[in-house]
């Protein structure tokens, strides 16, 4: 049975960086599927600035064409906190048996256990983590309960922590909020419906700020 790839986010918007990551992580490992997963209350982070319907309109215009690729609502729909092992408690009650691989950014697995129930996270699921080209993760720089952890695909169970190349672009949503508030174009940065979607309702312009 193939894994399933899991990418949370706020996806404030979602944009070209992400979808790329996404892709090749799913040919990497082979994966049939990945669920991106907008949070709808990031623990120890911002508020996002776009609603929760106007962050899953945007991930569902990003991914329409794109095979594989699924929106998954779980966290929008459920209350409070979105806390990655619930999000993996969920998900392995759904697909039970079936490899669940997480996908994070290394600085985030740098500061991972301090993360709510992170030894649960790795009972349940592996992380891919994406490294920008020419940083290498390696077990002198994890911490000592997780560098016994670290390997190579493929993905033959839960707690592998398996690191991944990632091409790097250089965008980020904080940019994108930035040009979209200045009312500067988008193009290349995001999925053209994404980008229509937020010059056509207005989003992150400090005239619609309310």
């Amino acid at each position: 049975m193939k894994p399933l790839g899991l990418f949370g986010g706020t996806f404030d918007p979602i944009h070209l960086g992400h979808l790329r990551m996404a892709i090749e992580v799913m040919e990497t490992f082979e994966l049939e599927s990945l669920h991106l997963l907008p949070n709808k209350v990031p623990p120890h982070r911002p508020q996002p600035l776009a609603s929760a319907e106007q962050r899953l309109a945007m991930t569902r215009l990003a991914v329409e064409a794109v095979p594989g690729l699924v929106v998954d609502e779980r966290e929008l729909k459920r209350p409070g906190d979105s806390y990655t092992v619930d999000t993996l408690e969920d998900v392995a009650r759904e697909f039970p048996g079936r490899p669940l691989l997480f996908m994070m950014g290394m600085d985030s697995l740098l500061s991972f256990t301090s993360w709510h129930g992170w030894q649960r996270i790795l009972e349940l699921a592996s992380l891919a983590v994406c490294c920008r080209p020419g940083h290498r993760l390696d077990s002198d720089s994890l911490d000592v309960q997780l560098s016994w952890r670290l390997g190579e695909g493929p993905v033959t169970g839960p707690g592998q922590i398996l690191p991944i190349t990632t091409t790097e672009l250089a965008i980020s949503a904080t940019d994108i909020r930035t040009r979209a508030k200045n009312g500067q174009r988008l193009d290349f940065l995001l999925p053209q419906a994404v980008a229509d979607y937020i010059q056509a309702s207005g989003l992150y312009r400090a005239d619609k700020a309310s």
